[in-house]
């Protein structure tokens, strides 16, 4: 019999952390474990408010669920089918699941997740470091204490985007990433402020208009002279095929997805129509972004800071040495309870 519960985990910011659409100071994942032959299994989703998701809403779900005709947490593709047509939505509480699915299962043949996989090595993908909006002075200082990490990602998207860029250019020449969360309304803003930004050494530019403007995307791609990377318009397998045309790569969040097993299966296609790829987080603990690192391990970039930016996650996984990711050799996803 599979046995499986979850609970709420409260994770308190290091700073407020802001986007284009608000700041929090906390942020409450939900942690599922999976209990079966003696062999426990961990995975956590964080919900999100831009999809109709809250702790509540993910616990409600899970209520719901009855794993008892299922034989084994190993059938994963079987217990993932069942778990999508419970009901609609809901990606963080099922990313959980099966994050702490694929965690039993690599335990049980005692290895890696990554390595279950047929994956042989790891690729120490270079990882960005968020700053989010706050005042000039605050990204300023956010920077300062970024020194660590060799890639910058900064969240833009209001009437100071400038500014802030310029404040942060003036402190570090580190190659910037920048992250709009659909804060450009039209395409001929995010095509003024794109522009400038290559003119200040950003890579690469998330998410520019709102996901619902996906129809003039087209445009803004064949006029950028920087690479786009498709977000909130990027969740599932069945949204891949439509940004072809629209965005130049697509960045997967488990969160998001439902989980690696969809976020696999996103990866590969994408790699088909010659998008790049890239995985990125929500803020997490150690638990969510180490789910995340193997998959970044299929990636051509990664963005999997959310246990950085918190001052209490109370796990042990992933590490960030130099600025490059290291998955312990740990089985399973790698993580445990601190000591």
């Amino acid at each position: 019999m599979i046995s499986f519960q979850y609970e709420p985990l409260v994770l308190q910011f290091r700073h407020p952390f802001g986007i284009s659409r608000w700041t929090r100071t906390e942020t409450t994942s939900v942690i599922v474990r999976i209990l079966h032959d003696g062999i426990e299994g961990v995975g956590e989703g964080s919900p999100n408010a831009r999809y109709g998701e809250t702790y509540d809403s993910a616990s409600h779900f899970l209520s719901h669920l009855d794993l008892t005709g299922f034989d084994s947490p190993a059938e994963i593709p079987a217990i993932m089918a069942y778990v999508d047509a419970l009901a609609p939505g809901e990606w963080s509480a099922k990313a959980a699941l099966d994050a702490a699915l694929h965690d039993w299962w690599a335990k049980s043949i005692g290895l890696p997740l990554y390595k279950a996989w047929g994956i042989a090595e790891q690729n120490r993908l270079i990882t960005s470091f968020t700053i989010g909006i706050d005042t000039t002075e605050v990204m300023v200082r956010k920077t300062q204490e970024a020194s660590p990490y060799g890639i910058l990602k900064v969240k833009v998207g209001t009437d100071r985007d400038q500014e802030t860029i310029a404040a942060i250019r003036s402190v570090t020449d580190k190659p910037i990433r920048v992250d709009a969360n659909e804060g450009w309304k039209t395409k001929e803003e995010a095509l003024e402020r794109i522009e400038w930004l290559a003119s200040e050494g950003v890579e690469f530019v998330e998410q520019p208009m709102p996901a619902a403007q996906l129809m003039e995307m087209p445009w803004l791609k064949v006029r950028s002279p920087l690479p786009l990377i498709a977000d909130e318009n990027c969740g599932r397998l069945h949204d891949v095929d439509s940004l072809q045309d629209a965005f130049h790569g697509i960045n997967i969040k488990i969160d998001k997805s439902g989980g690696l097993l969809e976020g696999r299966k996103m990866a590969l296609r994408a790699r088909e129509l010659g998008l790049s790829v890239m995985i990125g987080c929500m803020s997490s603990s150690s638990v969510a972004i180490s789910a995340a690192a193997h998959l970044a391990l299929m990636a051509d970039y990664a963005d999997l800071d959310g246990h950085l930016l918190v001052g209490n996650d109370p796990y042990e996984g992933i590490q960030v040495e130099e600025g490059r990711l290291l998955l312990p050799d740990w089985p399973g996803l790698g993580v445990r309870l601190r000591s």
